[in-house]
């Protein structure tokens, strides 16, 4: 059965505006945007670590990513989306703060992507009250995302 890109787009962005993730609103870390374009510093202070990325980047209830994305490496993992770019490559294309700002808004390059902001908490309409000012990833998800992304090459 195939599904339809308004389907995967539906599911991506449910799963994304109602699974919870730990970090509330008081939680958030503050980052400075550099030239409209990156997050130049980590939101932890340190690396993440890319095989914990990886398993984010894949869970259909966390990052979600395949749900839009390709990435020929993991192409034993099922349903990857046409909706977002491949991701193939996406290291050589974005430095690390831009792979950065990429996950934590979208919209901040682009305001028309359907792309959901992963570390965002505030601005939804629609949100589940127990989801209400918190964000789909933590920073150290974020952190570990941005770390596997980087292996991309």
């Amino acid at each position: 059965m195939r599904r339809s890109t308004s389907t995967i787009f539906a599911v991506a962005i449910a799963a994304a505006f109602t699974v919870a993730a730990s970090a509330g609103a008081a939680d958030l870390v503050k980052y400075k945007i550099v030239k409209n374009d990156s997050i130049t510093k980590s939101l932890t202070g340190k690396p993440g670590n890319p095989d914990e990325g990886k398993k984010v980047f894949i869970n259909r209830r966390q990052g979600n990513c395949l749900t839009c994305h390709v990435v020929t490496a993991l192409k034993k993992e099922p349903f990857h989306g046409n909706i977002g770019p491949t991701l193939d490559g996406v290291a050589e294309r974005m430095n690390e703060g831009q792979m950065r700002l990429q996950v934590v808004n979208s919209k901040v390059k682009n305001p028309d992507t359907i792309m959901p902001a992963f570390y965002k908490a505030d601005g939804f309409v629609g949100v589940k009250k127990e989801f209400e000012g918190k964000t789909v990833l933590t920073a150290e998800q974020v952190e570990d995302v941005v770390a596997y992304l980087k292996t991309l090459k």
